[in-house]
């Protein structure tokens, strides 16, 4: 009987006594500015990478990186990561996590500096680690739940190298951000998420696996980066159009859009141009419906 070699354990990953130790050492305790809270489950973090497709020559952004759980799931998976953090004493400490856990991937971490707000492709291309070849093209990070939706659209506008992604935040923001037209949630994140990529929910993770541990699940966001819906309005102008129409949820189009539009007569006129009917709301249209009312804002 042929017997079959047994498949090499897993590399290890931070524990719950790893994250606290390496804690400990820092003397540092999570603070709800940053949204701090760690994934202290090696599990949860082999069900993150593995959800988020990751391919062995990519370069992969992470936001967030905190002390560096999921950081060593994608070293694992991927050929470079770059790791964005604001929080200078976890920042300065994650190269030290990854030599004594990673030694082999040193040349394949980056590590930033740096608020993700006001991330740009140069600080990027400053510190690319040695082992990537380009610019990131996929973004896995456990955004702090405060600033997720702004973070990540900030990153699509200014990365357009980045060609897919998996972020972990609030729960029911993963609603939002993956919601369609017509949802009870659909909105603004919605909208401009769907600027940029096709959104899907791709998961919920409890509470039990993060140091401290939130109030609320989180849950998945899966993206996939495809082109906007029209290439002849700029898309500022397609966001305004959005805000404006979501700022008076309850009001119809013609009225919600009178201010950008200059008076109600001149957004019916819009929306009329625009093959959408006045007496609609904004949470029934899709992102290439609002893209044609930009197109026909009076001048």
């Amino acid at each position: 009987m042929t017997q079959h070699p047994e498949a090499p354990a897993p590399a290890p990953l931070l524990s719950a006594a790893d994250v606290r130790r390496i804690a400990t050492e820092l003397d540092l305790r999570p603070t709800k500015q940053w949204g701090q809270n760690f994934v202290i489950d090696p599990n949860t973090i082999r069900r993150i990478v593995q959800a988020a497709g990751v391919g062995p020559e990519e370069h992969v952004l992470e936001i967030g990186p905190g002390l560096g759980s999921l950081t060593l799931g994608l070293l694992d998976a991927a050929s470079a990561v770059t790791a964005v953090e604001i929080d200078p004493v976890t920042a300065a400490r994650l190269p030290r996590t990854v030599a004594d856990y990673r030694p082999e991937a040193a040349d394949a971490l980056a590590v930033l500096h740096a608020d993700a707000m006001t991330l740009s492709a140069h600080e990027l291309d400053a510190v690319r680690p040695a082992a990537a070849g380009t610019g990131p093209t996929a973004l896995v990070a456990n955004l702090p739940y405060n600033v997720a939706v702004p973070v990540l659209l900030h990153a699509l506008a200014v990365l357009p190298g980045l060609r897919h992604g998996l972020v972990m935040v609030q729960d029911e923001v993963a609603d939002r951000l993956a919601a369609p037209p017509g949802s009870r949630v659909y909105g603004v994140p919605s909208a401009k998420a769907a600027w940029y990529a096709d959104v899907r929910k791709a998961g919920v993770i409890g509470t039990q696996v993060f140091w401290p541990a939130p109030r609320i699940h989180s849950g998945l966001v899966a993206f996939t980066r495809r082109e906007p819906p029209v290439s002849d309005v700029d898309r500022q102008d397609v966001f305004a159009a959005v805000d404006a129409a979501f700022s008076q949820r309850r009001k119809t189009l013609r009225a919600a859009l009178a201010s950008w539009a200059g008076t109600p007569a001149l957004a019916e006129e819009a929306l009329r141009a625009a093959g959408v009917d006045p007496r609609a709301r904004g949470e029934q249209l899709d992102i290439a419906a609002f893209a044609r009312i930009a197109q026909h804002r009076p001048a």
